[in-house]
Order: structure tokens, then C-alpha cells, then sequence
């Protein structure tokens, strides 16, 4: 929307633009943003930071709603100031900023939810790291909780907010709900960890790189970078399709038949002469290396399949 002509039309305007710069850092390359690097968004000449820099809800100045809302990281086993929870028809809930309905923050939140403006959600996945979540939306507003019901996407505005609904519905939401909210910071902090390489072979164009889970979310998965692995979209496929496993102690197996293929050079350099080599890219930190339970959980899935046997 250009030249916006009413006070309505230019935050909205604000929000599209905002969404756009994000989605233009992301298409080259950029996985995630401190609070800094969120303050160098421009709208019509102004800048506009995109997060507050001491509250989890961002009004700019001369706006009505706010424009983004932020979850703090969690150290593993800590709670966050305010804990977000998913509601009996699948969707997030936002908690109120502390208890007072009239708060200037609670009001920001209530004026996006009452005119339907699209905001930002700035999910910690590091200590002053954040993955970004957009378009989000404000459904409802559940004041005896001191909540706000959250949409994550366009489409999740048509689930009908605070109904009991059948266990399978509501798998299925809240499955699609929490992979949208987890997804981006699990993808940032494996491509942080990994310097934004394959594991394998160490390709490194971030739109041809994938955050594979090691146990899958479907199987428990949990969506943290031990449970990671940065891939190209090639060893990627082939880790899925058990084309080749990777053993507790970060060397890759390939499958026996498919050693014995042949198939052009694709097929030689891209899977078969990786066997029995070690990753070739592995986080530094200790804490970001995938986890050798796990690890061992798939591998013994892959030689259980009868062909992942050595060669």
C-alpha cells in the first residue's frame, strides 16, 4: 500500500512493509535478528524499530496497536515471565502484560485484535537471538485467563476460537500451531550452530539448505538444535529416505545397495565417497552438537530397515 491517506491505512501499510523487509533479509540468507539489527527498518524516511527494547510488546509512537509482540529465550528448565500455552481449539494464547486490563501494552494488543492488524512475533531461540513468525493475528481476547488468543497465519483466523473440538481437530491445530511457532527458531538456531553449512558436505547457500530433525516431530521430535541437523535439500532427502544414516559418532553410513549403484557422478560424489567419513561440519559448541541418543534412536531405525547394513 503506498501514500497512505488515513491513520488506519498507514499502520497497516507499516505492518506490510515491515513483514517485507523481513521476508527480503530471509530470502538472502539472514535466519534470525538481534534487537539491534531490528532497528534499522525504514518506513516513508522514519525508522521504526521493530521490538521494544525493554518490553515484549512493541507500539511505536504515533501508532494505535502494536506492531509486534516478543517471548524471551528460556534456558532449558526455566520459565519464561509469561508463559504461553495452547487453548482447548488448538491455538496460542498470549499472556496479558501483568494483570491490569487497562495497561498501555494490554490496549496496544487490544486495538490490533479489534481492528484485525497483522503483527510480528519475535520468538527467542538464543540469548538475545530471535526467529521471526508473520503474519500473526489476534482472534480473542480471554480476560478471566488474561490471555489473548492467537492465529499463526492467515488460515488459522477461520478455527473457531475457544470450542471443544473433537481430539483429532484439535492434534491437527495444535500439531500446525506449534510447528509454525517452533519451526523458524528451530531453524535459526541449527543454521546459527551449523554456520549455515551442510553437515555433510559443507554447502553453504542458505535457500538450499534444510534444518532436518533427527527424530522427527510426528515421532516426538523435539524441535531444538540437538535434534538438528543443517542439510542441503540432496543429503537431506537422502538422510529421510535412509539412503544413508549418520552413527552416534558423526560418521556417515551409506547403504549398502547404494554403494553398488551406478549412476553418474552425482551419485559417486554426492552420497557413495561420503561413506565412512565424518561429518564435515559440527557446531562448536557442545551444547548445539546433535545428541548421540538420539542420534542412535535413527541410526538403528536405518539399519533396521534390513539394507543399511556396512558394505
Amino acid at each position: 500500500m503506498s501514500n497512505p491517506t488515513s491513520p488506519l491505512e498507514r499502520e497497516f501499510a507499516i505492518r506490510l512493509a515491515a513483514q517485507e523487509w523481513l521476508e527480503n533479509q530471509r530470502n538472502r540468507g539472514v535466519e534470525y535478528w538481534t534487537q539491534r539489527a531490528l532497528e534499522d527498518f525504514v518506513f516513508d524516511g522514519e525508522r521504526i524499530g521493530l521490538m521494544d527494547r525493554q518490553r515484549g510488546i512493541r507500539k511505536p509512537r504515533g501508532m494505535d496497536a502494536a506492531l509486534s509482540i516478543r517471548t524471551v529465550y528460556r534456558r532449558e528448565g526455566a520459565e519464561r515471565p509469561y508463559e504461553d500455552a495452547v487453548g482447548p481449539d488448538g491455538l496460542l494464547r498470549y499472556k496479558w502484560r501483568g494483570d491490569d486490563p487497562g495497561h498501555a501494552e494490554n490496549r496496544a494488543l487490544r486495538a490490533a485484535m479489534e481492528l484485525q492488524l497483522p503483527l510480528i512475533w519475535f520468538y527467542g531461540f538464543a540469548e538475545g537471538l530471535y526467529a521471526a513468525n508473520y503474519p500473526v493475528y489476534l482472534l480473542d481476547e480471554e480476560r478471566a485467563q488474561r490471555q489473548f488468543v492467537v492465529a499463526l497465519g492467515e488460515d488459522q483466523r477461520a478455527v473457531g476460537v475457544g470450542h471443544e473440538v473433537s481430539p483429532v481437530v484439535r492434534a491437527y491445530v495444535e500439531r500446525i500451531t506449534m510447528q509454525r511457532l517452533h519451526q523458524p527458531a528451530f531453524r535459526a538456531g541449527v543454521m546459527r550452530a551449523y554456520t549455515t553449512r551442510c553437515a555433510v558436505c559443507a554447502f553453504r547457500h542458505p535457500t538450499l539448505l534444510d534444518a532436518a530433525h533427527i527424530i522427527a516431530d510426528a515421532a516426538g521430535g523435539e524441535p531444538v538444535t540437538p535434534n538438528g541437523l543443517s542439510l542441503c535439500r540432496i543429503h537431506h532427502g537422502a538422510y529421510d529416505a535412509e539412503l544413508l544414516g549418520i552413527r552416534p559418532d558423526l560418521t556417515i553410513h551409506v547403504r549398502s545397495d547404494v554403494l553398488k549403484e551406478t549412476d553418474g557422478p552425482m551419485l559417486v560424489h554426492g552420497i557413495q565417497e561420503h561413506h565412512n567419513k565424518p561429518l564435515m561440519v559440527v557446531p562448536n559448541a557442545r551444547r548445539d552438537r546433535p545428541d548421540t541418543g538420539w542420534l542412535a534412536e535413527r541410526y538403528e531405525a536405518f539399519l533396521a530397515t534390513g539394507r543399511g547394513s556396512p558394505a
